[in-house]
């Protein structure tokens, strides 16, 4: 199933996807796929990680080197360029890229989340214009949801998009779009009936050279390698064929899509929380205290004990979650995908807390990386749905 090839991922591509049943237990492809993930962020996107954060830009250089090992591809179906990959394997990337570097693993799960609609709603026009070049990582691509007043109230939204002959003219601004001003084009949702409340909201993929504008970009606590920016508008003229799925189905399709990321966005928790671990054990072996490794003493066993046991069960819910994604996308999905991405990342904030205070004073500085995991792993509580959100959605599938 998989095969190495100059350094990089082969031609030849994923095949059978994996079972809920067995999510527990990966196969053997998917644990080579591990090993060469985990020797692949060691020696390419660690030594970069505290410059990438410093100097708060997007590292094409190691978009580059992610695109040379084909993890574009990953996301995307064999038919239109991709490799083709099952959604755990797509998760062992998302974890292992996260371990040394959240930004450059959100450079990676983006371009998959802008596509989720072409490749689940989109005609097979924007599938074959769109998808293959993704796939290459010669485009990327941005999600483009949110609004200042419409966050978790997406119905609130007030980007519109009219019909003009054979075309739609956007009118509107987006919040906290990740990718801003790097991607070539962008997943769009904008009222075609405003008056119809949710369902009168429809989804575009519109392309970067059209006019969209960025208007501002954060000064984020947190993935400062990772671009996010408020996008504009203005009488934007976007080709018909572009409307991706129907009029009054964007809604829908926001819903479908967030449901088939979030799992994702779990494994990218899980790996910034394995990355804290990692660091604090490699340091409690090195630091001495009283004439002991501080590895020695008990109560701080137990603290290693609590934050690997949290690890772990996070990234068997998470592979659950995204094992559903292939093999049943409609049936209990929504509400295991919201489970990982909530325990997820409440685990791995509570995770990198009890790691920063295993390195003491020296987690606290900037020339330990513990910090920097702490930073990050904020952000993974908040975005793609707030873990408040989730816990709704579990609750109103879990009550009836």
């Amino acid at each position: 199933m998989l095969a190495l090839d100059g350094g990089g991922l082969s031609s030849e591509r994923f095949g059978d996807k994996i079972d809920s049943v067995s999510v527990f237990q990966l196969t053997e492809e998917q644990k080579q796929f591990q090993a060469v993930m985990r020797d692949f962020a060691e020696s390419k996107i660690a030594p970069r990680a505290e410059a990438v954060d410093r100097e708060g830009k997007f590292s094409w250089d190691n978009f580059k080197d992610c695109v040379a090992m084909e993890l574009p591809s990953l996301g995307i179906p064999a038919a239109y360029g991709g490799s083709g990959a099952d959604h755990v394997t797509q998760a062992i990337m998302a974890e292992e890229l996260a371990r040394v570097c959240a930004s450059t693993s959100l450079a990676m799960l983006i371009s998959k989340l802008g596509s989720i609609p072409i490749i689940y709603w989109g005609s097979e026009f924007l599938k074959n214009k769109y998808l293959p070049r993704i796939a290459s990582g010669e485009a990327q691509a941005s999600y483009a949801l949110s609004e200042a007043d419409a966050g978790s109230d997406v119905a609130a939204m007030k980007t519109t998009a009219t019909r003009d002959g054979d075309s739609y003219v956007l009118n509107g601004s987006k919040y906290w779009i990740t990718n801003a001003g790097i991607s070539d084009t962008y997943t769009v949702f904008a009222k075609t009936n405003p008056s119809a409340g949710h369902r009168g909201i429809s989804a575009f993929l519109v392309e970067a050279a059209w006019g969209v504008q960025v208007t501002k970009l954060e000064s984020k606590m947190g993935l400062r390698g990772s671009p996010t920016g408020e996008i504009l508008l203005d009488h934007v003229r976007v080709p018909a064929e572009n409307l991706i799925g129907e009029e009054g189905q964007g809604f829908y399709i926001a819903m479908g899509t967030l449901d088939r990321s979030r799992p994702t966005i779990g494994a990218q928790a899980v790996g910034i929380a394995q990355g804290a671990l990692d660091y604090a054990i490699n340091y409690m072996r090195n630091r001495n205290q009283f004439g002991h490794p501080i590895a020695d003493f008990q109560g701080l066993q137990f603290m290693v004990a609590d934050m690997a046991t949290k690890i772990e069960a996070s990234r068997g819910l998470v592979y659950r979650a995204c094992s559903l994604v292939d093999s049943d996308p409609d049936g209990e999905l929504s509400k295991i995908g919201a489970m990982a991405k909530c325990f997820a990342s409440d685990s791995a904030m509570s995770v990198v807390v009890d790691a920063l205070q295993l390195l003491g004073g020296y987690g606290f500085t900037k020339d330990f990386p513990m910090e920097r995991f702490m930073r990050d792993a904020k952000i993974t509580q908040i975005y793609e749905g707030t873990n408040q959100i989730q816990r709704v959605v579990v609750a109103k599938r879990v009550i009836g």
